[in-house]
């Protein structure tokens, strides 16, 4: 497949986000940490942070929201989310729609799940037991048996909602199936996890049903070492993974084959991680065949640098931090898996500013709609035309690629080479020398109806319209030294202040054109050209940033 080919593929392809939206308002998994956000800094000032920008420090726990549970969630030496390569989370795979044969605390098999779809060896699954209509952000279902007529929406999603038969895992096992997802609290039964300590009185309402049902009591159905070993030690061990909480537009795919891809961002320490979980279905007038022999004979380009606590945050911004709340051999709230709460500031790691980080007007992550964060672009290497502290220009741009009206732009200084995980890092270098835009750069941004931007270093500005000049006078002094011998002009007689500090964002941000920060990883490997370009962001609805995975694809 040609480069233009698989860029028109996957422009045309139809594209359904199955990821729940996350709010300060999403419940966590019982017992954890909600969403915590808060301002820390704003454009004039705020406790905390000082002036210039809108940041925000947030606290969670990575099972709010759709999100990844990787292997070390339940076995401490197996891999953890960054090691899981982006091959394993993306393929072909099936929805199956069992929302009609499913109830409260109920059972489902694998015989249901195959009378309803064909499951290959080797599938993404997701299953749409029908609960995500218990989502915090979903209208209410009508119950005249419960309090206030209404069901409880927590209790629904997290405490009630059925789960795999016995011998699921076992079948998902031998059919070598690559992930489950499923669109309720857990991939397990709530009554298969620590719920059925925290919540007596509901799991002798399952018990109940499943002595009718079944004729057995929970213990005899699912003897504890037995299933211990089969959900802690065999599961994790053979990799298989589990993607919880989805929803979206996962109605419009049932029972329906489609290319299906978890995307979480790429923690190192931890064990689950959040995700943008998206499925392609062919464009019209191509074959279910054809489109995923299309996809295979793609290849993804990974340009997000690790999530980690070794990351450096920018200047001002809380680093991030870590701390193991429960363990597999128990801890604070029970034996079961491993779970950490996080906290940290958005401008740490790759990824995408949002309008609201600079404009207060402007929407947040979330409720920007999927098809703003991918389509065709181009990325242009022009690492060996900029050096420390120097200007790049649309010129540059234009004269190494067939930048297109509407594109998606990344740029690649060489800067990458300088971070953090890099056996060349140079942390200063990264943060306060990298190059930056023009002062026509904006407005020929605006002119070319540039979609988004991207770039390898730490700011899409140069860091000499930024705080950093404060910061670091000897670098000013360095950069304006070299403005005046390349250009002729002093700093402030280029860029005047009242206009060009912090360009990239105050002019652009109310156009609507954001950027992302700190790419890295395979955007080393990527020449000069077009590629089909996406941002997986977690849905945040209340944030003005946000971490994702940042993919670029081309041709094997």
């Amino acid at each position: 497949m040609n480069r233009e080919k698989l860029i028109s593929t996957l422009s045309k392809a139809k594209w359904f986000d199955l990821t729940q939206a996350l709010s300060i308002f999403t419940p966590p998994w019982p017992g954890e940490m909600p969403l915590q956000v808060h301002f820390f800094k704003r454009l004039t000032g705020a406790w905390g942070g000082g002036q210039g920008a809108n940041g925000q420090l947030i606290e969670w726990s990575n099972n709010t929201g759709t999100h990844l549970v990787g292997p070390r969630a339940f076995h401490s030496g197996a891999r953890a989310i960054a090691d899981i390569p982006l091959t394993q989370l993306c393929g072909e795979g099936v929805v199956v729609d069992i929302s009609d044969t499913v109830s409260d605390y109920s059972l489902y098999t694998p015989q249901m799940i195959m009378d309803r779809v064909t499951v290959k060896e080797g599938d993404i699954l997701i299953i749409n037991t029908g609960y995500h209509k218990y989502a915090y952000d979903q209208p209410d279902v009508p119950n005249p048996n419960a309090q206030g007529g209404i069901e409880n929406k927590e209790f629904g999603y997290y405490v009630r909602h059925p789960g795999p038969s016995p011998d699921f895992f076992q079948w998902a096992l031998d059919m070598k199936l690559k992930l489950i997802g499923v669109d309720c609290g857990c991939a397990e039964h709530p009554m298969n996890t620590n719920v059925r300590t925290m919540h007596g009185r509901e799991f002798e309402k399952a018990e109940a049903k499943l002595q009718t049902t079944h004729g057995t009591t929970w213990d005899e159905m699912y003897p504890v070492e037995w299933y211990h070993e089969l959900t802690h030690i065999t599961m994790p061990k053979a990799g298989l993974l589990l993607a919880e909480a989805l929803g979206g537009q996962i109605n419009e795919l049932s029972n329906q084959r489609a290319w299906i891809m978890v995307q979480p961002i790429p923690f190192m320490e931890v064990e689950s991680a959040w995700s943008r979980v998206v499925a392609l279905k062919a464009p019209d007038g191509m074959s279910d065949s054809d489109f995923f022999a299309a996809m295979a004979d793609m290849h993804m380009l990974d340009m997000t640098l690790p999530f980690s606590v070794q990351t450096p945050q920018w200047a001002n911004y809380e680093p991030l931090s870590i701390k193991y709340t429960k363990r597999v051999g128990g801890l604070y709230f029970g034996l079961g898996r491993n779970n950490a709460h996080c906290r940290a500031s958005f401008h740490l790691a790759t990824h995408m500013d949002g309008e609201k980080h600079f404009w207060a007007a402007g929407r947040t992550i979330g409720q920007v709609p999927l098809d703003y964060w991918h389509g065709p672009g181009v990325i242009v290497d022009i690492a060996d035309q900029v050096s420390n502290a120097s200007v790049y220009t649309p010129q540059m741009i234009e004269q190494r690629v067939d930048l297109r009206d509407g594109d998606i732009l990344i740029i690649k200084t060489g800067w990458h080479q300088f971070g953090w995980n890099s056996p060349d890092s140079d942390e200063f270098r990264y943060m306060i020398k990298h190059p930056g835009p023009s002062p026509d750069f904006s407005d020929w941004c605006i002119a070319r109806n540039i979609k988004w931007l991207g770039i390898d270093c730490v700011a899409m500005e140069h860091p000499m319209n930024t705080i950093q000049r404060v910061f670091h006078p000897k670098t000013f002094a360095e950069a304006n030294q070299k403005l005046q011998e390349q250009y002729g002009q002093a700093w402030d007689q280029m860029y005047p202040l009242d206009k060009y500090y912090q360009d990239m964002h105050l002019n652009l941000f109310p156009k609507g054109i954001v950027h992302a920060e700190n790419l890295g990883g395979d955007i080393a490997r990527a020449s000069n050209g077009r590629y089909y370009i996406a941002a997986f962001l977690q849905k945040g609805m209340d944030n003005a940033s946000m971490w994702g995975r940042f993919v670029a694809w081309q041709e094997k």
